[in-house]
């Protein structure tokens, strides 16, 4: 049993919580119970695992057949495993998975997806992947500022559908447009003005949502690139509505209209 926060294997743990370090490595670090039992159900294999002795206890089948997929098991103290994870209350078990298993391209051709700009909170892009994945929409690409896929809190707040669903990060959201566009999928901007409503849109034909930050809203670069723009009624008072719960209102219009047809 590993007891001591000195531990080398600890120290490279602990790294993984800067981002920096995560993708020089190329790798994710999956805490918690539910986000090890989706990497399993996917069949990905783990580079580390590391758990409390009351976490084998309470999960032994699963504690087994996550060493079978891990190719270094450490059994840790209570307090090394609280070192290693970044929740405040860490359920006993964390690990570290390579990141080149993950979905990488989304369904062609493309039918529904949800373009992300410039959105922070880690908490508001994981339910965004949740919701998405849920809508059975097709992709969800990440633009520059935008929390990225492999933060802890994005990866809990997708409840691990972010190891399931495909979430693609793009640099040039320009470019990635005009390729989409090219594909016959219209870009659909959410803006606070806009003259549709977002019920009154025609969803049934390819579309790609675009999102931006709730203080700032999408920029009027990424709102000219759009082949039109909807917004979402609010009552007299209200500054701006959550995003994501605005974007769950939107992919499931979009697949009310879908079903309906």
């Amino acid at each position: 049993m590993i007891t001591s926060r000195q531990n080398p294997l600890v120290k490279d743990l602990r790294q993984l919580h800067r981002s920096k370090i995560r993708r020089q490595q190329q790798c994710l670090l999956l805490e918690g119970t539910h986000l090890l039992e989706v990497a399993l159900q996917q069949g990905y294999p783990l580079e580390v695992l590391c758990y409390t002795e009351a976490w084998q206890g309470k999960y032994p089948p699963l504690a087994a057949a996550a060493q079978r997929q891990a190719s270094r098991t450490e059994i840790v103290s209570e307090t090394v495993l609280a070192s290693m994870a970044t929740t405040v209350h860490p359920d006993g078990v964390v690990a570290i998975l390579d990141d080149h298993y993950l979905p990488r391209q989304a369904a062609s051709p493309l039918r529904l997806g949800l373009l992300l700009a410039a959105i922070q909170d880690p908490g508001n892009v994981g339910t965004m992947i949740r919701t998405a994945a849920a809508a059975g929409a097709d992709g969800l690409w990440l633009g520059p500022g935008t929390a990225a896929a492999d933060h802890p809190k994005v990866l809990r707040a997708s409840a691990g559908m972010a190891l399931r669903f495909p979430v693609l990060p793009t640099a040039d959201v320009g470019e990635m447009i005009a390729t989409l566009k090219q594909q016959g999928v219209a870009i659909v901007a959410t803006t606070m003005g806009a003259d549709c409503v977002y019920w009154d849109w025609d969803w049934r034909s390819p579309s790609l949502i675009v999102l931006g930050n709730e203080g700032a809203g999408l920029g009027d670069e990424i709102q000219a690139l759009a082949d039109g723009q909807v917004s979402i009624p609010q009552t007299s008072g209200v500054e701006s509505l959550n995003v994501a719960i605005a974007a769950g209102l939107l992919l499931y219009e979009a697949q009310r209209q879908r079903r309906s047809a």
